[in-house]
């Protein structure tokens, strides 16, 4: 028998050189898949060992998820359009290929939902419980998702009424826990815009703190005089909300007042005083200082200046400094502060 009669020799309803070529074509596609694979990790990961971006290490995070039963089954699923079969394993091959895609799509999705919640969530911090949280249902909702996508790929399987039963179940679900649900988004909404963080100092109407934790539906903040306060995250994001740590300089401004009975040319020198003392202080970026206006009992200067550092305590030790400082130099000077008094003047008519 001759090489040529031996591959016309039917197998399983197709020759051998069906057979042989449908080899061929699963072997050149599963190593064009695994070559296209690692030439483009190569790629990307020299490219982004270059950048300061995190795109393309989000390309890396989510090629390296490219699985190995993927191009396996995408490989033998193009080698047996080389072959004649059965309409039922057509079928069968075509729904696998179909299933194994999605199911790979699914985890391309994870790995990038994943990416997005650890970027969006506070950078050197370890996973918070509404980081988990949020990560947990974005994942049930991808896979929720994908998992009706298969559903609807299986022969004699209507998900449509599937579907419906769903929607109609959500609904009554999310009108039941309205308030949760406004809280949680809140929380999502705060956890990736960020307009505060865990450890930050904080002003919410008339009380202060510092952030302790961020949960799925309230904020705890430490208050000052030691009391845990809880902000419903809903509300906490309808107010208006100060954020002392994102404070890059803190402007002071105070007033000092000088008796009436200051000669002119003191007067001009308070000026000068002033700025002298600032100046010398660290931490300062003196801005200005004037004879603002005539009081009931003084005359008021308003002194103007910035410390280059948010830390309160250090502006307070700036300006005890500053006080004491003006306070010497005015004594110095023979410069009078005013206080309260009343002056009385009695006419003689005689």
């Amino acid at each position: 028998m001759g090489t040529t009669t031996l591959l016309k020799e039917t197998v399983f309803h197709n020759t051998l050189t069906a057979w042989l070529a449908a080899l061929a074509v699963t072997l050149a596609v599963g190593l064009a898949l695994f070559a296209i694979k690692w030439w483009l990790l190569r790629r990307f990961s020299t490219f982004a060992e270059r950048t300061k971006t995190t795109l393309d290490d989000l390309v890396v995070e989510v090629l390296g998820q490219t699985k190995t039963w993927f191009a396996v089954v995408m490989s033998l699923y193009a080698g047996s359009l080389m072959l004649s079969l059965p309409d039922k394993a057509e079928e069968f091959a075509y729904t696998t290929a179909i299933v194994v895609a999605l199911i790979q799509g699914a985890v391309w999705s994870n790995t990038l939902l994943d990416y997005l919640i650890t970027q969006g969530a506070s950078k050197g911090e370890g996973k918070t419980a509404a980081i988990g949280a949020f990560e947990f249902i974005g994942k049930l909702v991808v896979w929720s998702a994908f998992l009706l996508l298969i559903l609807d790929n299986l022969p004699g399987v209507n998900v449509g009424s599937l579907i419906a039963g769903f929607g109609v179940a959500g609904i009554a679900v999310a009108l039941a826990v309205q308030a949760i649900l406004s809280d949680l988004f809140s929380a999502l909404s705060i956890l990736l815009d960020k307009p505060f963080e865990e450890g930050d100092f904080v002003v919410v109407d008339d009380l202060s703190g510092t952030v302790e934790k961020i949960g799925l539906k309230s904020t705890r903040v430490r208050s000052l005089s030691g009391e845990q306060l809880v902000f419903s995250n809903s509300d906490l994001l309808s107010s208006r909300i100060r954020n002392y740590k994102r404070m890059k300089q803190r402007r002071i401004v105070f007033t000092l007042g000088v008796v009436y009975e200051t000669p002119y040319e003191k007067l001009l020198r308070v000026p000068e005083i002033v700025r002298e003392v600032i100046e010398s202080q660290n931490d300062v970026i003196f801005d200005r200082v004037h004879f603002k206006s005539f009081g009931d009992f003084a005359l008021n200067y308003e002194v103007v200046y910035r410390m280059t550092t948010p830390d309160y305590n250090v502006y307070m030790d700036t300006q005890q400094a500053i006080n004491l400082a003006l306070f010497q130099r005015f004594a110095e000077e023979g410069i009078e502060f005013a206080y309260p008094t009343q002056t009385v003047f009695l006419a003689n008519n005689g």
